[in-house]
């Protein structure tokens, strides 16, 4: 198909468009230069933007099909029958994978990334890929708590660490290196966890800070696109903002491929203050302060929303202390030698001192750090909240007074454990548009293919809103971004008036690197001897192969100081 997208305001970003009248012409699925007999959509003054791009969301994998299975009541919200098009959806804040591509269509969204994968689990996690209509997708395999990815680090053997990676990165077809809580999965295994970056992880006599600092030295070498992907120790306990401070600090003397050398990822959780939950307070300036004047780390807030959602996490011990406050339900999953998670039901109320600051902190971390090329718009989905929350989200990044209003209706504490309502920044429709768009691209090493801008040679993927950039109402502004005017996806039509027209399959990005070091053989026999003795299935039945990724875009990188 060939489209002329006219008279509309365009936000782009990357090439330096900020609210201008461009065409922008496709042809093949691409934006071009020039087209010979185009369908005209005339944009009427509406804003365009390239499709958005969601850098953290928990869409697909073993975590999502427990919680499923954990919450029958979450799948009987939000129902919608099956139509001509589309099938039947389930859910709000565990939706079906169904519900997944179709609510993130009608958002303006057309690419995200499952940010946990399970490497023993990513066979069935593409499946879901493929399942999830529309959107491409990624997933970044969890690699800290691995015990080879251990023992290697304790080794200091970086050759067989690098080369234990691009063999992960071919056998599950994962997108980068994810941590969790270093060394803490590996310790829950045994009831217990770690808390400050140089404990000792139990049976394997290493810290979490070595563990981080070598995997973002292996990152480098292979010249992955995107950077590590941490979530910080100590998430969700007062007083975490040290440990984070200084999680920073461990990678600033890594080289990084012209980004960011760690993508600190719903840094709200890691933002507190205080000794207790009494005295819980905000410390999102001070998070801000470091991301303003260092350039190596990149964050997104995990923005936490008022109401009821699911958390889940490979942060085990963490859902298990959150179980044992709440008293709500709760399961845990382990994956063998590899990883695991907690899951859990939570209901953030505006009425809850605690809660109310959780909302401030993720709004103060958006709007204190002042380059949003360093920070993208996620809710950690479904954690904070569900990603459909993102409207709302922007509307209250977008006005003052509607902050105002939800100030009115929450815990007085606020006032005193919170700076939110002394920030008077309102973001415009350029920082969305890189918040939503460009940062959350450019983070993940995405804008060189084609994601996050609308210059030739990208892919033809676009959102137009029906509103105006002289609107300011913020309701407006929400109504407009949860129903896009179209959705372009590829080069075609799939969102009409908010409507689905059409549901092609996505494709799924990964990462190929290239390693033939001398360390690829001896690191295949230490590799040989865990399955025989651990694994419950064979080595040779663990990668994902090609049929379950059936539209992939294949990225290949060439490992620097190979021996």
């Amino acid at each position: 198909m060939e489209l002329l997208i006219t008279n509309g305001i365009v936000y782009d970003p990357i090439n330096q468009i900020s609210g201008e009248k461009v065409d922008i012409l496709v042809k093949d699925g691409k934006i071009v230069s020039g087209v010979k007999n185009p369908k005209t959509i005339d944009a009427g003054g509406r804003i365009v933007m390239p499709g958005g791009v969601d850098m953290h969301t928990h869409i697909a994998g073993g975590k999502m099909n427990v919680g499923r299975m954990l919450r029958p009541e979450d799948g009987r919200r939000c129902i919608e029958s099956r139509k001509k098009l589309t099938r039947a959806c389930t859910g709000y804040s565990v939706p079906n994978t169904f519900a997944t591509g179709y609510r993130y269509a009608k958002m303006g969204y057309t690419t995200t990334f499952e940010p946990a994968m399970p490497p023993l689990l990513a066979r069935h996690t593409h499946e879901e890929f493929r399942d999830i209509p529309i959107v491409d997708k990624g997933g970044i395999p969890l690699l800290d708590n691995h015990w080879l990815i251990m023992e290697y680090v304790k080794s200091g053997d970086m050759d067989k660490l690098t080369a234990f990676i691009a063999w992960m990165m071919n056998a599950t077809k994962g997108y980068g290196i994810k941590i969790v809580n270093a060394g803490g999965g590996e310790a829950w295994g045994w009831g217990k966890n770690v808390r400050n970056l140089d404990d000792i992880v139990p049976n394997f006599d290493i810290t979490p800070a070595e563990i981080i600092h070598g995997l973002a030295e292996a990152n480098e070498r292979l010249n992955l696109p995107h950077s590590i992907h941490i979530h910080c120790n100590n998430l969700g306990h007062p007083g975490n903002y040290d440990t984070t401070l200084a999680t920073f600090d461990l990678v600033k003397d890594v080289t990084s491929h012209n980004r960011q050398v760690m993508h600190a990822t719903h840094i709200q959780y890691h933002s507190y203050g205080g000794s207790t939950w009494a005295d819980m307070h905000s410390k999102a300036d001070a998070i801000a302060s470091y991301v303003n004047s260092h350039d190596h780390v990149t964050v997104d807030p995990g923005q936490v929303m008022f109401g009821d959602t699911t958390t889940m996490t490979a942060d085990g011990p963490m859902e298990y202390e959150l179980h044992m406050m709440s008293k709500r339900k709760w399961t845990n999953k382990d994956v063998e030698l590899e990883t695991g998670s907690g899951i859990i039901p939570i209901f953030y109320s505006r009425k809850v001192s605690v809660n109310s600051i959780q909302w401030a902190i993720g709004l103060e971390l958006a709007l204190l750090i002042k380059s949003p090329w360093k920070t993208a718009i996620t809710t950690d989905h479904p954690n904070g909240a569900p990603f459909t929350r993102y409207p709302e989200i922007i509307s209250l990044l977008m006005s003052k007074k509607r902050r105002e209003e939800v100030l009115k209706g929450v815990h007085s504490a606020i006032n005193k454990r919170a700076i939110i309502s002394s920030i008077d920044r309102e973001l415009n429709w350029a920082d969305i548009a890189i918040m939503t768009r460009a940062s959350p691209a450019k983070i993940l090493g995405l804008d060189k293919h084609g994601k996050g801008h609308l210059g030739i040679g990208a892919d033809a993927d676009i959102a137009i809103y029906d509103i105006s950039p002289e609107e300011d109402d913020p309701r407006k502004i929400q109504s407009a971004l949860s129903h896009a005017k179209y959705t372009i996806k590829g080069g075609e039509i799939v969102v009409k008036d908010g409507e689905i027209v059409a549901v092609p399959e996505g494709r799924t990005y990964w990462v190929n690197p290239e390693f033939d070091g001398e360390a690829t053989k001896a690191m295949l026999e230490d590799l040989a001897v865990k399955f025989k003795e651990y694994y419950s299935v064979s080595l040779a039945n663990y990668p994902v192969q090609d049929a379950y990724v059936p539209h992939p875009v294949e990225i290949k990188t060439r490992c620097k100081n190979a021996s």
